[in-house]
């Protein structure tokens, strides 16, 4: 059995679901899912649906060319067609907080990521050891502001050598630069507290504490140039009191960072998030 998984977005005009499930019957398709939203201030159209062919005799290439033809010319769309068997390629960026690279490696490790990690790169030595233990190529690029252009060369030449589809920045503490941005627009994740713009800097969860915050939450969204302004992808909270210390604020925290972070990375790998005007459609 053979499955993809198709995401389209166009103009909302008639016709557009009634014409693609049409389509994917008259192939001897069978659609096993299917999402759509419309955003009405826009007027742009959403659907992701994934399906199934028992024919072992189906051609991926005249599959995209018929569909290219009798469906995306006609509604204008933009869309893209993948796999099953595709699994992205994921690079991790990683400084010297170890949190959510373990806990992505450990997910990964059960299986629970539909993804590959060909590598990691970080410009820190610090957590060689944790990629060893996961058997991950680790790489070591130097990122200061004297050697930010070599450093940007180096990464992207990673990143071509090793064919990577996407990035996750598991608290990688540098400011991406504009070139790798727009090389992967739409496919870097970043993770941080959701106390910006109230507590910027090197120590927010101190800043919340001392100003008796109640709610602490994390934020997972694509990168863009704008610092910390990209399309958010998942966002979590937890509640704190007068009674936590600042050590369970820093806990806390850190255990939202790893879920939020882990649940926007499956999304992505799952192609269940569009992005349109620096928002996200999440499918479920």
């Amino acid at each position: 059995m053979q499955k993809i998984t198709i995401l389209i977005h166009c103009e909302d005009q008639k016709a557009i679901i009634a014409s693609v499930t049409s389509y994917i019957a008259s192939i001897e398709g069978n659609i096993i899912y299917l999402d759509q939203h419309v955003d009405a201030d826009e007027n742009v159209f959403f659907m992701r649906l994934e399906c199934e062919f028992s024919s072992q005799n189906w051609d991926m290439e005249v599959i995209k060319k018929d569909f290219q033809t009798n469906l995306a010319t006609p509604f204008n769309m933009s869309w893209e067609i993948y796999t099953q068997e595709h699994k992205p390629k994921m690079a991790l960026f990683v400084s010297k907080y170890d949190h959510c690279l373990y806990d992505i490696l450990g997910r990964y490790s059960a299986g629970e990521l539909p993804l590959e990690i060909p590598l990691i790169i970080s410009n820190h030595e610090d957590l060689r050891s944790v990629a060893e233990r996961f058997d991950i190529p680790f790489h070591y690029v130097p990122f200061t502001k004297e050697i930010k252009t070599e450093g940007e060369q180096q990464q992207m030449e990673l990143l071509k050598e090793y064919a990577i589809d996407f990035i996750v920045l598991a608290r990688y503490m540098q400011i991406i630069t504009p070139n790798l941005i727009a090389l992967y627009k739409n496919q870097i994740i970043n993770i941080h507290h959701s106390f910006l713009p109230a507590f910027p800097g090197a120590k927010p969860y101190h800043s919340a504490f001392k100003r008796g915050v109640k709610i602490i939450g994390a934020t997972s969204h694509y990168v863009t140039e704008g610092l910390d302004e990209g399309p958010i992808i998942e966002q979590d909270i937890s509640r704190v009191t007068h009674s936590h210390s600042i050590d369970d604020f820093i806990m806390k925290g850190r255990d939202l960072e790893r879920s939020v972070l882990a649940r926007a990375v499956k999304l992505h790998a799952e192609r269940k998030t569009m992005v349109y005007n620096n928002k996200t459609v999440v499918f479920s």
